[in-house]
């Protein structure tokens, strides 16, 4: 059983690493502009997905195809994943349940990008398929948690002095960032990517006016550099995804000063704040470096990825900040 139960562990890992590799090869799709490449589903050019012949694939095809082929793997790994979950009848109850709402989602994430395909990408459909892919993440890291060593571990010790503040904190950072990449999924969808092409000024101005003569400087540059003109509203989606990444940074300095301050003797809550730091900066940094690279693909690529990284870690934070059951995280979280 302990065998068969390392071999479970190791395997829910496995498919949180390939979850995320399968974000960042549909943000290249979407950097390369090479969702359409493949005009039909579930079909590729009228044949089996797996039969389509390799020599073929060229250009956005390239991307595309090996995008669907991946998340087609990630929907069988998934599955086997629960069915896995039902078969260990020493899994907790509520562990089972998550691998078949796993299954479920991976499924409707599965409709929902071929969907997109039927009806030529629309904002809204795109949206959901962005954003529902980061939501299976936090599900199949939720799942390995729950099988972990750490986890196991920490039944065995005696109660954690739990901090409230910390854990309200990693809750709110963890909501600020999935609503990060919602804003960020719209943008991109909306064409809105460079709808302000210039930092740290913007539309080169440190405080814009938000009127015609500012937006019609915006589409002059984008006019001479061969980009479709843009509206006040896509400025504004760009303009909310670039403040609400200060308030993050802002969020994850305090619980910064927080966690050194109050938490010192929780060393797997310490450990994740230090990768929350690196991520984060390396997060800014690639977003600037997307805007002022004019989005290069491989840069915009990797924004896209990290930012699915940064929400892992906040989510582990808020797994690791945690009691280990629901009535002590409801009463943590509630006290004054």
């Amino acid at each position: 059983m302990q065998a068969q139960l390392t071999a479970l562990r190791r395997f829910s890992k496995f498919l949180c690493v390939i979850t995320l590799f399968l974000i960042a090869l549909g943000a290249l799709v979407k950097s390369t502009d090479s969702g359409l490449s493949v005009p039909d589903w579930p079909t590729t050019y009228g044949k089996f997905m797996f039969a389509y012949p390799l020599n073929k694939m060229a250009g956005g095809i390239k991307y595309e195809h090996t995008h669907r082929m991946l998340a087609s793997i990630v929907g069988l790994l998934t599955l086997t994943l629960a069915l896995w979950l039902l078969w260990c009848k020493d899994i907790p109850v509520w562990t089972r349940r998550l691998g078949i709402f796993a299954f479920l989602t991976v499924v409707l994430q599965g409709v929902l990008g071929g969907l997109t395909v039927l009806f030529f990408l629309p904002v809204w459909l795109s949206t959901f398929h962005g954003v529902l892919a980061q939501t299976f993440f936090l599900i199949v890291i939720f799942i390995a948690y729950a099988l972990s060593i750490e986890r196991h571990q920490r039944w065995n010790m005696e109660e954690e002095g739990y901090n409230p503040r910390v854990l309200r904190l990693a809750l709110l950072l963890m909501f600020m960032v999935y609503v990060q990449l919602i804003i960020g999924n719209i943008m991109r969808h909306a064409q809105a990517g460079l709808a302000i092409p210039d930092f740290p000024t913007m539309g080169w101005s440190l405080f814009p006016a938000f009127d015609q003569a500012w937006l019609s400087r915006i589409n002059e540059w984008r006019f001479e550099n061969n980009l479709d003109p843009v509206n006040m509203a896509q400025v504004m989606v760009h303009l909310t995804h670039r403040c609400w990444a200060f308030l993050i940074l802002v969020n994850i300095l305090w619980l910064n000063h927080v966690v050194y301050k109050e938490c010192l003797d929780r060393p797997m809550v310490l450990k994740t704040v230090y990768w929350l730091n690196i991520a984060v900066v390396l997060q800014i940094t690639l977003g600037i470096s997307t805007v002022l690279s004019h989005k290069e693909v491989y840069t915009t690529t990797m924004h896209v990825t990290t930012g699915a990284i940064v929400l892992g870690l906040s989510f582990l934070m808020v797994l690791r900040a945690s009691p280990l059951t629901w009535r002590q995280f409801k009463t943590i979280t509630m006290k004054e």
